[in-house]
């Protein structure tokens, strides 16, 4: 039976979130352990005062995973670091990742061959994009983050009064 580990996203799950969440149900047979990022873990993110709380997240992370692979054990615990259990659990064997934090898992196996623990498999798993590498429409929390702060601040002004710079319009740069 294999263990595997996974990251939560710290924000709104989006379609790369789902990918990375579904290789990691996929992955594992027994177990899926599961970090979600409380308070001391967002102070860094941008607009992290309109991000769920971890309660929150971490529900609707366990709603989705069960709809994924409704057969496997899901932990889901809140980490106040970025390791997490991921160096003090022997009974790991895999950590799945994307192509950005795949630095991530190779420090996570630094830190456990330092306590005396076995090495993790890193599963990476590439991300959603175009296919010219172009990133500067990628989907990332942040960028959802930012649609929902402009959903909510443009709520209630008529749509011609939206515009920047034009007659009568409002700048809300």
């Amino acid at each position: 039976p294999r263990t595997t580990l996974s990251c939560a996203p710290a924000g709104r799950i989006h379609p790369g979130h789902k990918l990375l969440l579904a290789m990691s149900a996929l992955a594992a047979n027994k177990r899926l352990l599961i970090g979600v990022s409380e308070a001391a873990l967002l102070d860094k993110k941008t607009l992290k005062h309109i991000m769920h709380p971890q309660p929150l997240r971490a529900a609707r992370l366990l709603h989705h995973l069960h709809s994924v692979r409704p057969s496997v054990a899901f932990q889901i615990v809140p980490i106040q670091d970025p390791f997490g259990p991921s160096i003090v659990d022997r009974n790991l064997q895999c950590i799945v990742v994307s192509r950005e934090t795949e630095s991530g898992g190779n420090s996570v196996n630094r830190r456990r061959v330092e306590r005396g623990l076995n090495e993790l498999v890193v599963d990476v798993v590439d991300l959603i994009g175009p296919a010219d590498g172009d990133e500067t429409n990628k989907v990332s929390s942040t960028s959802l983050r930012r649609a929902s702060l402009g959903k909510f601040c443009l709520s209630g002004i008529p749509e011609d009064e939206r515009v920047a710079g034009g007659e009568g319009a409002r700048d809300f740069v």
